[in-house]
């Protein structure tokens, strides 16, 4: 798939189903997960990829510090089918910044100390971003998900993870069941002027 074909098929899906995550398909992540660029080559971006019963066990961790801040009547209904809607999904891939390493560039480098946490950010977007489009090139779903900072203790628990890995988001992904509707856009002219 040409990368404008890829970057116009990449929607938020809901709607996930069980697939197959070959192993060709795991090293085409890795491979972009090492390509993603960040400011002054920081790479502070870490992801944690979770299948079967580990992706399970994500939206278990989620269910159950929901169920515990709203309780159980809030959280029947709508709250309780988009949390199944990520759970029936094949995979979710957790984001994060290694607070650490961007922590040292603003020691090393004091006079961009303000800029390296937002460039963090930017990195952080451009890796979601990258493996969205590679979910789309490879015909799954995906959405981003944003249940941080309310998981964050029981994630690191769980898989053993850095107290210094900050979690940015969670994308669950998998078959299409449903495709999305019709994108509705703005006009061009409002989204990029082109001066010349």
């Amino acid at each position: 798939m040409e990368f404008i074909d890829a970057v116009g098929k990449r929607r938020s899906v809901y709607d996930l189903g069980k697939a197959v995550l070959s192993d060709d398909a795991v090293s085409r992540l890795q491979r972009i997960a090492m390509d993603v660029p960040s400011a002054y080559n920081s790479q502070s971006q870490r992801v944690v990829l979770l299948l079967e019963k580990e992706h399970d066990a994500l939206w278990d961790i989620v269910e159950s510090s929901l169920r515990r801040r709203i309780g159980d009547k809030r959280y029947e209904g709508k709250t309780s089918e988009k949390i199944d809607s990520f759970r029936a999904a094949a995979g979710t891939v957790l984001f994060f910044d290694d607070t650490d390493v961007t922590s040292s560039f603003v020691e090393r480098f004091p006079s961009g100390a303000d800029n390296f946490p937002v460039w963090a950010d930017h990195a952080g977007g451009m890796m979601q971003y990258a493996f969205w489009l590679a979910f789309a090139d490879l015909g799954l779903g995906a959405s981003l998900q944003h249940y941080n900072p309310l998981i964050d203790d029981d994630v690191k628990e769980r898989w053993g993870l850095p107290a210094g890995w900050k979690l940015l988001a969670q994308m669950p992904f998998g078959a299409v069941n449903e495709r999305p509707g019709a994108k509705e856009y703005m006009p061009v002219s409002e989204k990029i002027r082109v001066l010349r």
